[in-house]
């Protein structure tokens, strides 16, 4: 397998509203990664970028982002409509082959145009899902409601992974929402989706993340602090809630254990946690001890740009592992509501 790496990554804050266009909340990050890197457009062999034309409401809305990679000289380009953390697993594939030695991943999107609870209803099963409107908030519900049920988790439980989720915020300059409170202090607030209170729920946020990728020698040229991705797999549960536990990960168990991720020590894991029962899905699904540290950058119950909030998590980890805090972290992505689809990525440090 070709050694691939990051080399320079940036992120947009997460806004409650972007007033100007998507090409132009990228094109700020895109020329970040390339003023780090010394880069010209031209010398990018490979551009793929990951986002939603639901979000936008306009059809291939997509095409007006390349805008902000530069479209001159022509671009070898490629799209697809899912989170920008599958992007990169696009990416890292395609640089397998070994022909190119740089790629440009991005992931962006602006929630604050639509209504997201009427939007997504939309990805769910056409002839019994669409139509009832089961909306992510609502399957949330069912799973934190199933979790009690079994005995997996309680209310407590879920307050006080926003407790913590909210005040690691607070160091985080992305961060849309970030607050020291108390999970008895949020478990006075009445319900939103029970058992769930707002709090329990991601904000709506604008937003974008981007990386650059490099294979082997060229990764070590460009940069100091390589974060290499030792492997990176996604997986999908049925997209029928009816026919899967909700409170379990059997794909993602078996991505985790092919990834091997606790061949050696975990030192921080990023998962996108969109709603606060699904860190306890996520912590039993990867095996992750009660000590491991997650999401120290608040993750997304602080902020969740649709189609960014995956390839965040990746962006977040690996500025830790570059900045030496930490020597090798896991990154999850997911998509489709009740955690149906997942993806992990390891990321290591070290020249």
């Amino acid at each position: 397998m070709e050694d691939i790496a990051i080399v320079a990554l940036a992120q947009s804050p997460s806004y409650r509203r972007y007033l100007d266009s998507e090409p132009a909340l990228l094109m700020g990050l895109v020329n970040a990664v390339l003023a780090e890197t010394g880069l010209e457009r031209r010398e990018v062999d490979f551009t793929i970028a990951g986002s939603c034309d639901y979000l936008s409401g306009m059809p291939f809305a997509f095409i007006s982002n390349v805008d902000a990679f530069g479209a001159w000289p022509p671009v070898y380009e490629s799209h697809v409509e899912m989170d920008g953390a599958w992007a990169l697993f696009e990416g890292f594939v395609r640089m397998q082959l070994g022909d190119i030695d740089t790629c440009l991943v991005a992931g962006s999107g602006k929630s604050s145009p639509g209504r997201p609870r009427e939007i997504f209803p939309l990805q769910g099963d056409p002839y019994y899902h669409a139509p009832l409107g089961l909306d992510p908030v609502s399957m949330a519900g069912i799973q934190a409601q199933c979790l009690i049920d079994s005995g997996k988790a309680s209310e407590r439980d879920f307050a006080e992974v926003v407790s913590r989720s909210r005040r690691d915020g607070l160091t985080n300059p992305y961060a849309q929402v970030a607050a020291d409170v108390s999970p008895d202090e949020l478990l006075k607030e009445p319900y939103f989706a029970s058992p769930l209170r707002k709090h329990d729920l991601p904000p709506i946020s604008d937003g974008a993340a981007v990386v650059l990728l490099a294979r082997g020698a060229r990764a070590r040229a460009l940069t100091k602090t390589p974060v290499w991705i030792r492997g990176i797999d996604h997986r999908m549960e049925s997209h029928h809630p009816g026919l899967r536990d909700l409170t379990a990960l059997p794909g993602l168990v078996l991505a985790a254990k092919k990834l091997a991720i606790h061949s050696a020590p975990i030192d921080l894991a990023e998962l996108c946690v969109r709603y606060s029962p699904e860190e306890i899905v996520l912590r039993e699904a990867l095996g992750l001890a009660r000590e491991t540290r997650v999401n120290p950058s608040g993750g997304p119950l602080c902020g969740h740009p649709v189609m960014a909030t995956g390839l965040t998590r990746v962006v977040e980890a690996a500025r830790r592992i570059a900045s030496g805090e930490a020597r090798r972290a896991i990154a999850h992505a997911a998509s489709g509501a009740a955690l149906q689809q997942n993806l992990l990525c390891v990321l290591e440090g070290g020249a």
